[in-house]
């Protein structure tokens, strides 16, 4: 195909001629030649915006900084509930530790008076009783309560015609705190419906 003189657009082919793919047109050693096609030179469509190719690498970047920042929180955070629980263990044992020195007192008095042991025995078992009142869990050993599953455990039913039925009749073992913050039900024995 001849070229047309420069300045000059070619002229269009004539009506249902095949039309050569551009390259074909642009001739070697012609300003409109490219040294190297784009990326999107196939499609023929203008490459894309580095705007784009930077916020990308940017949204990328503080992606990968959120994943890291919530690795750290989370070792942080247990890092932080394993002191905590260190710290109640320790607050806890701590407030044993009267009943223990009084519990060693009454043994090392024992010999003595065998009567004194008997109270002695009592008041270290009111301490702690107390000590666990402090923490939170109150002792629970009432007798003629109504049966309630969710501080109490039946362990036996008796026939007891003073008793009004599905009441407490006998507490076995004491239950200590309260709903969901309970260390164990009371195990008790419940007057039976006749």
């Amino acid at each position: 195909m001849p070229t047309p003189p420069q300045g000059r657009e070619p002229d269009p082919p004539p009506e249902g001629a095949v039309r050569p793919p551009r390259e074909e047109l642009t001739q070697p050693g012609s300003p409109t030649e490219e040294a190297e096609p784009g990326p999107d030179a196939a499609t023929g469509t203008a490459a894309p915006d580095d705007g784009y190719e930077a916020a990308l690498r940017e949204a990328e970047d503080r992606w990968r900084r959120a994943l890291a920042d919530l690795d750290n929180l989370r070792k942080r955070h247990a890092k932080e509930l394993e002191r905590e629980a260190a710290v109640e263990r320790a607050r806890t044992a701590a407030a044993f530790l009267p009943v223990i020195d009084n519990l060693e007192l009454a043994l090392s008095h024992a010999a003595a008076d065998p009567g004194a042991i008997v109270e002695g025995v009592q008041a270290v078992h009111d301490q702690a009783v107390n000590v666990l009142e402090r923490l939170g869990y109150s002792r629970h050993a009432e007798r003629g309560v109504s049966f309630d599953p969710a501080r109490h455990e039946v362990v036996g039913v008796v026939q007891d015609p003073d008793a009004e039925p599905n009441t407490v009749v006998q507490v076995l073992r004491p239950g200590y705190g309260e709903a969901e913050r309970q260390l164990r039900p009371a195990a008790v024995t419940v007057a039976k419906r006749e």
